[in-house]
């Protein structure tokens, strides 16, 4: 059984952006305001990870501005704990695992204290963070092993001392993962299995920064070594390479046929896999419906209610195309996905873009006021005679369907950039 997962942020769910402030602007009060809405965003992040069959979510470190920071002098998991509770219940109950990952600037094995010592103070919100969720050792937190220096082996001796300093409960959290520019997966192997640490393979991370091979399956298997039962399942990082940047850059999304074909080559092994792409959530949903059987045609169905406006921008063609898989296949996944990666790659027309975007005015031509009639029909007049945008046609609709609080069109991917 395979579970997948993504990151942090979801694309089309609508209330689950974090805020943020300046260190000048965080008074007692502000961070208050700040970590109510965050929490609450949270939530409903979970809330959709529920109803999507999405049961592997990694939580943004920022959901407490500063929280490992002494600007920051909120008791704040005492003073949100019935928000905490409320949160860990939903995620107990549903099974999902969590996990977390501190930024660049959490290195435990800088050469320099107060570096360290920063470090240790951001490892111990993340994992106070995920015990008010109720967290076990099932759920991590996803660490890098840190800088070279000019003297990795002494780099990798730091680790390992300061990693022996920390608190259990930290310890019985971490994993370390392979990087793609200081330390190959052989390297965090070696330390990893010296500390007894799990570690995390990260697939493109290899391929920019390699160590004997580029067969994941190789290095799946060596990891899975490390991972005890306390740990859970194993997990990996997996992501695609993006052909028109930089090694290492990850794709908007994940292409389903080379998903298709690493998932193929799995076989039948327990793997939890964290997606590391720009469409986060959406690739999640993609390739979690492409390895489903047919009881999940639901999901799918509700996939499709997401993609379709933005399919018809592209080619009516394409759209009319993607309708008929349902009525002609019982579970047309994996033929549904490849048809919306072709239909994104097409060019927009102008034709299509106003057939698109008036049938998502459809939805609001009997409720809209005169005002809002007229607005509509300028910008749309203003873009077939280049005089505007597309994107100002779109922001036009967008804002109907939040003042008309209509969800369909909230979570659809019309609106995505």
């Amino acid at each position: 059984m395979i579970r997948i997962g993504y990151a942090c942020l979801a694309l089309a769910v609508p209330d689950t952006g974090f805020k943020s402030c300046i260190m000048k602007n965080a008074t007692d009060e502000k961070l208050r305001e700040l970590i109510e809405h965050n929490l609450k965003s949270l939530e409903n992040l979970v809330d959709y990870n529920i109803r999507n069959n999405v049961m592997l979510f990694r939580i943004s470190s920022d959901i407490v501005p500063f929280g490992s920071s002494p600007v920051n002098k909120l008791e704040w998991w005492n003073i949100f704990e019935e928000d905490f509770n409320r949160i860990k219940c939903k995620i107990q109950k549903s099974g999902m695992r969590i996990s977390m990952h501190p930024g660049q600037y959490t290195v435990l094995n800088s050469p320099y204290d107060g570096i360290v010592d920063r470090a240790v103070e951001d490892l111990v919100y993340h994992s106070r963070f995920m015990n008010c969720l109720g967290a076990n050792t099932e759920n991590k937190i996803i660490l890098h092993l840190g800088g070279v220096y000019g003297e990795p082996a002494k780099a990798k001796e730091r680790f390992a001392e300061n990693y022996r300093k920390l608190p259990d409960d930290i310890k019985g959290k971490l994993v370390l993962e392979n990087d793609d520019r200081s330390y190959t997966i052989c390297d965090i192997l070696e330390t990893a299995t010296g500390l007894d640490i799990p570690v995390v393979y990260d697939n493109l991370h290899n391929r920019v920064k390699g160590c004997r091979s580029n067969e994941d399956l190789q290095w799946i298997s060596e990891c899975r070594g490390t991972w005890r039962k306390k740990d859970g399942r194993q997990k990996i990082h997996y992501s695609q390479q993006n052909p028109d940047k930089q090694q290492g850059a990850h794709t908007n999304t994940i292409g389903i046929d080379e998903f298709m074909e690493f998932h193929r080559s799995l076989g039948n092994i327990e793997l939890d896999i964290m997606l590391e792409v720009k469409d986060k959530n959406i690739s999640a949903v993609k390739c979690i419906n492409s390895i489903s059987d047919s009881g999940s045609k639901g999901f799918l169905q509700r996939d499709w209610a997401r993609y379709k406006y933005l399919i018809m921008e592209k080619s009516q063609e394409e759209y009319k195309a993607a309708g008929k898989l349902f009525g002609e296949n019982e579970f047309p996944a994996i033929e549904f996905y490849r048809l919306a990666e072709k239909s994104f790659g097409i060019e927009t027309q102008k034709g299509e873009a106003v057939n698109a975007a008036e049938h998502v005015w459809g939805y609001f031509k009997n409720i809209a006021t005169e005002s809002e009639k007229k607005k509509f029909f300028r910008v749309l007049e203003n873009y077939t005679k280049d005089r505007g945008s597309l994107s100002s046609v779109k922001k036009t609709l967008y804002n109907l369907a939040y003042k008309y609080d209509s969800n369909y069109l909230l979570e659809s991917y019309y609106f995505i950039d």
